[in-house]
């Protein structure tokens, strides 16, 4: 309610109006008059008064009419109405009544009364208005309460499930770790064993034409020739074997970092390429969708403070989504326009300053709605069809990225083109950054 609240006076008798304007104005409120219903409904659609007392035998379209247009408008359906009318009938009081009035006052008037019914129905609009006010307000406290509680719920769930993969991951990384050193390592003598066979069969054929007959016989039967050309290639290729798998084992202990809780310095590419070597098997090509091809266009970043483990989960959750976009925009197409359109991902980094970097990861897929985008990082919010999406990922990312290293997680999509998301994280992050929560 205003400081002084506003009064319109509806009546077609100047008498009338007088006396009115004069009663409420020295009881200090402001006034305004109309002599018609017509005039009336323009004045309280543009002045917006507290309250309008409203006179009902009047030339034109009476008191009840008028009534009714104010209570059917947005703008004055909410403003109290008190019919004034010499009638005593109860069947027209009843009338206004039923038409949204909220009070009757008789003619001729009783001054006191009158400022009494005014007064109490003004501090009812008041108390409403608060009211609604503190129901908004309240309102928007629960909803803010309600995304609180799903994040943290977000978190949590998402927290216990990396914090078991992690541990699944460097659990198997260990046992795979074991067995392969050994054998790998094993290698090595056993290229020296069959160097030294292999230059002993040597020195047989040599003298093969004065060896027993079992012997040369034996040799015959065994190839020794070729033996001799294809026990290196074998080794050569068991020991390439091992390499990979040692390979494989450090990016799985690399992804998880469950020994680098801490915020430190790291290479941002051994981060990405690790996640990269987990997904290659959805990159690779199968009877549903051809060969994702990953264009590494990486620039010269130095050792970035961050941690690790949730940086590499954010690229992990980026990267699986935009192989999910290239498989179902394969599933669309037919092979020869596949030709002309391969499914591509590129991973840009660069150096933005010397206190910036920044991670670009695009992809040529579906591409996201217009309408949808600015929805991507709400939690629980997901474009993926039922059963194939949380719609936990970007939100966490977002929450790892923005709040866990005070940087920028940005979307841009134009739909049937393709997607990039863009990372930006401080080289070094601020004493004040939020410490690690094992997301």
């Amino acid at each position: 309610m205003k400081d002084t609240p506003l009064i319109l006076v509806v009546d077609d008798t100047p008498a009338n109006l007088s006396v009115l304007a004069e009663a409420l104005g020295d009881a200090g409120f402001e006034v305004a008059i109309a002599t018609d219903g017509e005039r009336a409904i323009k004045q309280a659609t543009i002045s917006q008064p507290d309250l309008i007392l409203l006179d009902v035998m009047m030339p034109g379209i009476d008191g009840f009419e008028t009534c009714r247009y104010l209570k059917d408008s947005s703008l004055t359906d909410d403003i109290p109405v008190i019919f004034m009318t010499a009638l005593s009938d109860t069947t027209d009081k009843v009338r206004g009544f039923n038409l949204g009035a909220v009070d009757y006052v008789t003619k001729p008037f009783q001054e006191a009364e009158l400022l009494a019914r005014v007064t109490t129905q003004l501090k009812l609009r008041h108390l409403h208005q608060t009211l609604e006010q503190q129901v908004e307000q309240r309102t928007a406290e629960l909803q803010k309460a309600l995304q609180q509680v799903q994040q943290s719920q977000v978190q949590l769930v998402q927290s216990e499930k990396m914090a078991v993969l992690g541990q699944l991951v460097a659990g198997v990384a260990h046992e795979i770790n074991n067995p392969v050193n050994f054998i790998h390592g094993n290698l090595a003598h056993v290229q020296g064993y069959a160097d030294d066979i292999l230059s002993f069969v040597q020195l047989y054929q040599q003298h093969s034409a004065t060896a027993a007959p079992e012997l040369q016989k034996a040799a015959a039967h065994l190839d020794l020739e070729f033996i001799q050309e294809d026990l290196p290639k074998t080794l050569t290729s068991m020991k390439m074997g091992t390499q990979r798998i040692c390979e494989i084992v450090r990016s799985l202990r690399n992804f998880s970092r469950l020994d680098e809780a801490e915020c430190k310095a790291v290479d941002l590419h051994e981060g990405i390429n690790s996640t990269l070597l987990i997904l290659q098997h959805r990159l690779k090509s199968t009877s549903d969708h051809p060969e994702i091809h990953v264009r590494r266009e990486y620039g010269q970043l130095p050792p970035v403070e961050c941690y690790a483990g949730s940086l590499n989960q954010v690229f992990m959750n980026i990267l699986a989504n935009a192989i999910d976009a290239l498989e179902e925009l394969s599933a669309k197409r037919t092979y020869p326009e596949d030709q002309h359109h391969p499914s591509q991902i590129t991973i840009r980094t660069t150096a933005i300053d010397a206190q910036w970097v920044q991670i670009a990861i695009a992809d040529n897929g579906t591409g996201i709605p217009k309408a949808l985008q600015a929805r991507i990082f709400e939690p629980f919010f997901t474009t993926k069809a039922i059963g194939k999406g949380t719609g936990m990922g970007m939100s966490i990312s977002h929450q790892i990225i923005a709040e866990k290293h005070q940087g920028k997680l940005i979307c841009l999509s134009t739909p049937e083109q393709g997607t990039e998301f863009i990372i930006q994280i401080p080289i070094r992050q601020p004493l004040q950054a939020a410490p690690d929560r094992s997301i």
